[in-house]
């Protein structure tokens, strides 16, 4: 089987399409219209598990957690194509029979994403410092103290915020109540300290 017959066939077609979204998404990254580290589909090393739903919340639990999600879903997609791709193009054509082609397909795409998931999340573990959201040692100290809003929004559940001290930047996990008007870059200030889950609510400046 060629290249090109592997990579639009089944079951890496699917993976290529997945591939392709990736690629334009880096794309945009690359030319400033996305902000891979800090928008709405990103989490953080420190954030609790239980406020995250869905897709988000099985990454961190296979262990994908702590590094953007664009980072880990794209290198997930990108080991998992490999993978299938590889196997389409040397295990398949040895399956007799269509039926046996697809069985062994659906086993090899399981497969792959599998190995795709395990691998990234090695991979990954040297990067989880660089995306590391560092909470201040004395929190009562930054109530009070203006910040700037770093994700596009922010609600009762997600946010995070920019604090400048003695030329150094300090990145907080922040909420507000809903609705609200923050939006990326816009200034708040520190209103008060929740310590059960480490955060602070912010108010309009």
């Amino acid at each position: 089987m060629s290249f090109l017959d592997a990579a639009m066939g089944y079951p890496t077609g699917l993976l290529s399409a997945l591939l392709a979204v990736v690629l334009v998404y880096w794309l945009l990254a690359l030319l400033g219209l996305v902000d891979f580290e800090t928008d709405g589909l990103e989490w953080q090393a420190d954030v609790d598990p239980s406020e995250l739903s869905g897709a988000a919340a099985l990454l961190v639990g296979l262990g994908l957690g702590g590094v953007p999600f664009s980072i880990a879903g794209s290198l997930v997609v990108l080991l998992a194509w490999t993978f299938s791709c590889l196997a389409a193009m040397w295990v398949l054509p040895t399956e007799p029979g269509l039926l046996m082609q697809i069985g062994a397909g659906t086993g090899v795409l399981l497969l792959a994403l599998a190995w795709g998931v395990l691998l990234t999340s090695r991979l990954i573990r040297p990067l989880r410092p660089l995306f590391k959201t560092h909470t201040a040692q004395a929190n009562a100290e930054l109530v009070g103290q203006a910040c700037r809003v770093l994700t596009g929004s922010v609600d009762d559940k997600l946010g995070q915020a920019e604090i400048e001290q003695s030329g150094a930047s300090l990145k907080v996990r922040v909420w507000a109540p809903s609705p609200n008007a923050f939006t990326r870059g816009s200034p708040a200030r520190i209103a008060e300290y929740d310590a059960a889950r480490g955060r602070y609510r912010i108010e309009p400046y």
